[in-house]
This record gives C-alpha cells, structure tokens and sequence, in this order.
C-alpha cells in the first residue's frame, strides 16, 4: 500500500493510530463493526473508513510539493483542491491563489497568468478546455496535476465505452468540479448527457422510449448535454458513469433502472443487452464505497446521534450525512470550532444550506453514545478535535492513554 508524504499537522495522535490498527488487523476490509472508544460516562462509535482516501492524500502531497519546488515563483490552484475548508486555507496562507471558485466562476483572468506561473490541477479534475487554455499560456496543466486516479478511471472507461459508440450518461451534480470535467472528457469522445439523479434519469427514460417528444428535451436537460446531441440517435446505446462522490447505491440504482429500460424497450435477450446498454460497474470508486458501506454498519448501533466532519460543500461527505440524518439526530460540522460549548453546536442544514445552531444537542443521560465519522477530504485532526472538544464537557472521562492501550 502506498503512502504519502503529507504535512503532520494533518494527522492525528488518536484517530491516525486507530485507522492504522484496524487497517492491519482487517487487510481484506471484511470487517465494517465501528471502532468504539468508551470513555466513561461518553462513548464514540467511529466509523470503521473515513477521512483522507488514496486521491486526496496523493492531492495534498503533490500541491505542498509544488509549494516547495517552486519558491518565489507565483502558484495558483484551478480551484479548490478538496472541499475541506482547513487544507484550502493553509494553502491559501501559504501563497496559493484560486483561479476560479468551486462553480467556475473565474477569480483571477487568464490574462494575468505567464508561462513563468505554476498552476496545480485539483483532484476532481479539469475541463479539456481549461487545459488547452493552460497550454495556450505556456503552463504545464501535467506538472502538478492533483486529479484522482478513480476520477482518471471513469474519464478512460467513458472514452473506452465512446469508442463502442455508446453515449455516456453521466450521473453528477451539474455545477460539481468533477462532474464538469468528467463531461468535458467524455464528449471529446462520445455523446454525453449528465443526470443528478433518479427522477432525471427516469426523465430520460422518456426520450429513449419515445415516450416524450425529442424538441422537448433540449429544454429540460438544458446544459446537461454535449454539442450536437441527438436522443433519438444517442440515446439507443448508453453506458452510466458517475462522479465519484455520489452515493454508490444511487448510481447503480439508475444504471439498473436505464438497463432495464433498454430491455424492454428494445425486448433484449440476457446474451444481448450489451448491443443497448455498456457494462460500467468498474467505475464506482472503493473509497466511496467503503465509506458509504461504512456509515450503513455505523447505523445498526443504538446511538443517540452522530456528528459528521466535512466541507459544507463536499458532496461525498454531504451523502454521509443524508445516511445518518435518516436514523437519528445528525450534526454536519467543519471543524471542532462549530461545537460552541456543551448546549449549542453551529451545523449545516443539507436543506436549507446554510448554518443554524442547535441547543442541547448532547443528551442529558449517560453514558451519551456518539456516532463519528467524516467525509473523504476531511483530516484525521479535525476527527481527534471535535472528540477532544466533546470529551471536555463530561467529568471522570477515562485518560485517553488508557483508552488508547487496545490500539498501541
């Protein structure tokens, strides 16, 4: 297993051992039982995968290295380069300036850009067209390219499936860093469409089977579709993808629904549903996927809530909090900053998007039983604070040595 250099004040004297412990007692990842830290008269449930996934942490590493291979030389990211609010503030202390902010809006003009400036690529990725605005400039987009390699995976299995002559359909958030880039790639190859979800796929369900006039289409998936699309020529063989931070479940769940759709529409026998639909199982990424699968496990325990770490903008870490958010009182939180004392804790509602604060969200009774977990771009430091900080509001808590021994 590789591992990256990435600065220490991002790992954590408590959570980073844990992770390592039962990485190495679990090597097949057979095992999703939550981590429990029983402190007393307070008890954690961690989630057994969250935090800094394989691209992140390739990310991180790639972008301090280009802050340390290039002094005095000006160096800007395309954007965020994760949605975690600490990293992109330590880069941005650091000298780091942003291009464009996450929904592509642009902050600074090409023009003011040289040849003599370093620009890193963020781990979602960018648009081809970006990339040939880099090379028109003199910069190298290659150089410290950040993308995630799952994210690679998906743009070469879009192209793979483009060379058969199937549209891609892309399951994503429109505005989403990757999502634009994974449309931007796809249609250098293939006819590409994206939807943000099953209702929009059900929508395009309509179009494959004539159900719904072809004229009305341009309307309703307005800037969702590549130049020159054509459903009723490309919507007859299709291959699903996603951005990879979606709910796993939510985009099998479509690519099973547009399957099924083919099937009957074109009344395919199993030996020939690849002349319609492309087999694109592959793309979905295991962080995603452990992460999710974790969150499920973390729910069969009786809490009495859980406490979600991330980016307010981190789509993988919002679907973690949208799992817990079914089960039990769930608080979406950036940092141990947003918990304000023992009564208040500032969180961001999903729904309304924005912040609001929450009185006596720690229960009277204890033991109190806490569910943690945090999503893909969020650093173990951030976990072991917001504990620290919860752990403080309770008297006799066992030291945290001593709850540390299991894992030594």
């Amino acid at each position: 297993m590789k591992t990256f250099d990435i600065p220490s004040f991002y790992r954590s004297s408590i959570i980073t051992p844990i992770k390592e412990f039962r990485r190495k007692a679990d090597k097949l990842k057979r095992d999703f039982k939550p981590t429990v830290l029983d402190f007393g008269p307070v008890r954690f449930l961690i989630a057994r995968h969250f935090g800094f996934c394989y691209g992140v942490e390739n990310a991180i590493e790639i972008a301090y290295k280009a802050i340390s291979e290039n002094e005095g030389k000006r160096i800007f990211l395309l954007s965020e380069m994760i949605h975690n609010p600490d990293v992109n503030r330590d880069l941005q202390e650091r000298g780091v300036r942003f291009i464009m902010d996450t929904k592509g809006n642009q902050l600074i003009p090409w023009t003011e850009l040289t040849p003599d400036d370093v620009v890193v690529v963020p781990a979602f990725g960018t648009t081809v067209e970006i990339q040939a605005q880099l090379s028109a400039i003199g910069i190298d987009a290659y150089q410290y390219d950040t993308t995630c390699p799952f994210v690679e995976k998906v743009w070469n299995r879009a192209a793979q499936i483009g060379e058969k002559d199937y549209t891609v359909v892309v399951h994503g958030k429109p505005m989403h860093e990757e999502t634009r880039a994974t449309f931007s790639h796809g249609q250098q190859a293939t006819p590409t469409v994206v939807v943000k979800n099953m209702e929009q796929a059900q929508r395009l369900a309509t179009y494959i089977t004539g159900e719904s006039a072809t004229e009305a289409f341009f309307e309703e998936f307005a800037g969702q579709y590549s130049e020159g699309f054509d459903p009723a020529r490309d919507l007859r063989r299709i291959g699903v993808v996603n951005q990879t931070t979606m709910l796993a479940s939510d985009t099998q769940g479509i690519a099973d629904y547009l399957k099924q759709v083919m099937i009957r529409h074109y009344q395919l026998l199993p030996n020939a549903v690849d002349e319609h639909f492309a087999n694109t199982r592959d793309t979905l990424c295991y962080a995603t996927n452990d992460n999710q699968d974790a969150t499920y496990a973390l729910l069969t325990h009786p809490a009495d809530l859980a406490i979600v770490a991330g980016g307010y903008n981190s789509s993988n870490t919002s679907h973690l909090v949208e799992l817990c958010e079914s089960k039990l009182p769930t608080y979406f939180i950036a940092s141990a900053d947003k918990i304000l004392d023992k009564t208040l804790i500032q969180h961001f509602n999903l729904r309304q998007k924005e912040e609001m604060t929450t009185k006596d969200y720690l229960p009277e009774n204890t033991p109190a039983t806490i569910l943690l977990t945090c999503g893909a771009s969020c650093p173990d430091a951030v976990v072991e604070g917001i504990l620290m900080r919860i752990l403080s509001f309770y008297e006799d808590v066992r030291p945290v040595e001593a709850v540390m021994q299991e894992f030594r």
